[in-house]
């Protein structure tokens, strides 16, 4: 056997996925950059460890790149986030009724961006393990784990990336506060239309709204 021949022979015995594998994440980072608007449906679960109890809530969520976000629950239904570039406003009558949060400063990653907290500059902001094949639902992702360099709003976070489009399908974080967050995407459409209406609120008449002051992370 010749040089030229064993060398091809070698090639064919490597599993060519590894390569695909080992640059997922920053493909995927490269991807999320290109997003300029996102619509998608969400499953998400709530654990508190302490209490052993688990609360399920869905809705849908529209973004428009780089500050508005609209997050809008079917369960439980009628509960509102809206980002609108200058504030970000939580309206949640299912757990405190008559009330709203408005906190104010431009949103960016880290506040309320569900996936530019993971995809923007993740190596330099993140240990990152890769864990191998774990599908969600179907499709066949693959999950990583992330782990803060610096003190953030979560200790640690595990994303599940599909390698056909290099998007992210589910994602679950621990808080500081202890509690597991678990978001399954079920529908995405990324650099479609959205509802500039969905990104204005105008709080509930008689409803109280309390300035809880600037977004963490922001400039004084």
């Amino acid at each position: 056997m010749n040089l030229r021949t064993a060398l091809a022979a070698a090639l064919v015995l490597i599993p060519l996925p590894v390569f695909a594998q080992q640059d997922l994440l920053d493909r995927a980072a490269a991807a999320y950059a290109r997003i300029r608007t996102a619509r998608a449906s969400f499953e998400q679960t709530l654990t508190n460890p302490l209490t052993g109890t688990t609360l399920s809530a869905r809705g849908d969520y529209q973004q428009e790149m780089p500050s508005r976000l609209s997050v809008l629950f079917t369960d439980p239904k009628g509960d509102r986030i809206v980002a609108d570039g200058k504030s970000v406003w939580l309206y949640l009558p299912s757990t405190t009724p008559g009330q709203v949060l408005r906190l104010s400063g431009a949103m960016g990653a880290g506040s309320v961006d569900l996936v530019g907290q993971f995809f923007t500059e993740p190596r330099e902001r993140f240990a990152i393990t890769d864990q191998g094949p774990d599908p969600v639902g179907d499709r066949a992702t693959r999950r990583y784990e992330l782990l803060p360099k610096k003190v953030t709003t979560f200790t640690r976070a595990l994303v599940w990336i599909d390698p056909a489009d290099t998007t992210l399908r589910q994602f679950e974080v621990t808080e500081t506060s202890g509690l597991v967050r678990r978001i399954r995407i079920t529908r995405l459409a990324l650099n479609v239309p959205v509802d500039a209406k969905a990104f204005t609120f105008t709080p509930p008449k008689g409803a109280r709204v309390l300035d809880q002051g600037r977004l963490q992370g922001d400039a004084p």
